[in-house]
């Protein structure tokens, strides 16, 4: 079976969580997890922005895409001292403020840009104690393959398996990558 991943369906993948809902009406303002980080620099790419969020001396450089779903968002990340170690997250806004932080689900979970490489690896759904959201965290052993392959296409699918040929999916859309990612990595070295 194969369904697109939309709010009504994250509850499957995360047993005993609210539904997903519409994001804030502030577009940035869930771009971190439940801690609350002062938001600057951003800057749009196409259908992408690039940004920077800093709480204290903490710092991290984004470049996300929330213009494919009202209520996700996808995002590549850096952190100064280590911007040779990107992550790749998916937030998908809840109802309700999640109560504890918790690993919800690991899931097999497959990546692919347009007709390029299948990028297989796992995907963890996390919450985090006081934040509407859940986040996917994507463990790829060519994570650098697939950013390079982002930078030049124009749709990024994602498929999560569930078992028993249940999937699910989800897709953004490319325009802006390329800069957008350019830019956080660039501000994170700069940073760092």
């Amino acid at each position: 079976m194969t369904r697109s991943l939309r709010p009504h369906a994250a509850r499957r993948l995360l047993a005993g969580l609210a539904p997903a809902a519409l994001l804030a009406a502030f577009p940035f303002a869930s771009v971190a997890l439940a801690t609350n980080y002062n938001v600057s620099d951003v800057e749009a790419h196409g259908h992408w922005h690039s940004l920077a969020l800093s709480l204290g001396e903490e710092r991290h450089f984004r470049a996300l895409e929330q213009h494919s779903y009202s209520d996700s968002i996808l995002s590549v990340n850096y952190t100064p001292g280590v911007c040779d170690l990107p992550w790749l997250e998916v937030r998908v806004e809840l109802e309700e403020l999640q109560s504890e932080s918790r690993v919800a689900n690991l899931v097999p979970g497959d990546l692919r840009v347009d007709y390029a490489t299948i990028h297989s690896g796992a995907a963890e759904f996390i919450t985090q104690r006081g934040d509407r959201g859940f986040y996917v965290n994507f463990y790829l052993d060519e994570l650098d393959l697939l950013l390079d392959e982002m930078r030049d296409g124009e749709t990024l699918r994602l498929r999560f398996d569930r078992g028993d040929e249940d999937y699910w999916f989800m897709s953004f859309d490319l325009t802006g990558a390329d800069e957008a990612i350019a830019r956080a990595e660039q501000l994170c070295k700069a940073a760092g």
